[in-house]
């Protein structure tokens, strides 16, 4: 399947975030789409990305938080 057809690639978006976010979250965004080119799609493939998700989300939150 081709990338842009991935729906979870959406939530690694960053362009919209501020410069010094999108440092934070782009090496994720580069990771899932490496995920994506090279593992074949399946349950586990799946999981991979999801945790990869929840990661920059919590990569983000740990550099912002007070």
């Amino acid at each position: 399947m081709d990338e842009a057809q991935e729906h979870i690639l959406q939530f690694f978006e960053y362009k919209h975030l501020p410069p010094h976010l999108q440092a934070i979250s782009s090496p994720f965004t580069g990771l899932a789409q490496s995920i994506i080119n090279t593992t074949p799609r399946n349950p586990e493939r799946t999981v991979a990305l999801r945790k990869l998700l929840e990661a920059k989300d919590a990569a983000v939150r740990a550099f912002i938080a007070k």
